[in-house]
């Protein structure tokens, strides 16, 4: 059992929210039990995650998508009032980090995409964006195929570049705007999570590959850090639920 104040100040310490301009709050966002025995990490706040938190007697739900993002409707009506009665009802406090936990140097989303991908030598581009090297060189298709193994989905490859690919850069999510940073910098290849219309072009006519791994499958990551972290520095109990999402 641990107080969730000790658990935000915990967080906030290890992750800085006080250094990004975010689209949400990050922090605490719907108000629970001051104590805390188990914490349920996902993705996303969804209804399916809520409802798995309630069947674990959950104190905490820590998320990388929360709510409140800037130009949503802020009226708590429909499918947000439905969400955050579950959480007031159940006394489930809702913890959420957006891109302070994309950036971590240990627990963000990147760092922990480059160890299931084995990227080698992860180190920061440049605002989010990473790079590092394969642990060997390989062909569009058998990196296209390495990710699917990885992360349980296939990936989107676009462009066109070298045909055996060594250096690469990354950002998780929806960072399909950044591969002008990976172009900069001239890597081979450049994972994001999403593709917009875009991006082929640039990517073919730039001669980068671009591989849309997807917005879930590469943000599951970061935040099982967290709450393994978590867990050991405050001996409490730490499960996360995945909730299926195939963008």
């Amino acid at each position: 059992m641990a107080n969730r104040n000790d658990i935000l100040n915990k967080i906030n310490d290890w992750l800085q929210p006080e250094n990004f301009q975010d689209y949400c709050p990050n922090g605490l966002q719907v108000e629970g039990n001051d104590e805390v025995s188990t914490i349920i990490t996902g993705v996303t706040a969804s209804q399916a995650l809520i409802d798995a938190a309630i069947q674990q007697n959950a104190d905490m739900i820590l998320v990388h998508h929360g709510y409140f993002w800037k130009g949503e409707d802020q009226t708590i009506r429909g499918m947000k009032k439905n969400r955050i009665k579950q959480l007031l009802d159940n006394n489930i406090n809702l913890v959420a980090y957006h891109l302070p936990l994309d950036d971590h140097p240990d627990y963000g989303n990147n760092r922990q995409l480059a160890d299931v991908l084995d990227i080698q030598n992860p180190r920061p581009l440049g605002g989010l964006v990473w790079q590092g090297e394969l642990a060997r060189p390989m062909t569009p298709e058998d990196l296209s195929d390495h990710i699917t193994r990885a992360l349980n989905r296939k990936p989107m490859h676009v462009g066109e570049g070298v045909s055996q690919i060594k250096t690469i850069a990354w950002c998780t999510g929806a960072a399909q705007g950044f591969i002008n940073a990976a172009l900069e910098a001239r890597v081979d290849a450049y994972i994001s999570g999403e593709i917009s219309e875009p991006t082929t072009h640039t990517a073919r006519e730039c001669g980068i590959h671009y591989f849309a791994a997807g917005h879930h499958a590469t943000e599951r990551y970061g935040v099982q850090a967290l709450g393994k972290a978590l867990a050991e520095e405050f001996g409490v109990r730490h499960e996360y639920i995945e909730c299926d999402n195939p963008v």
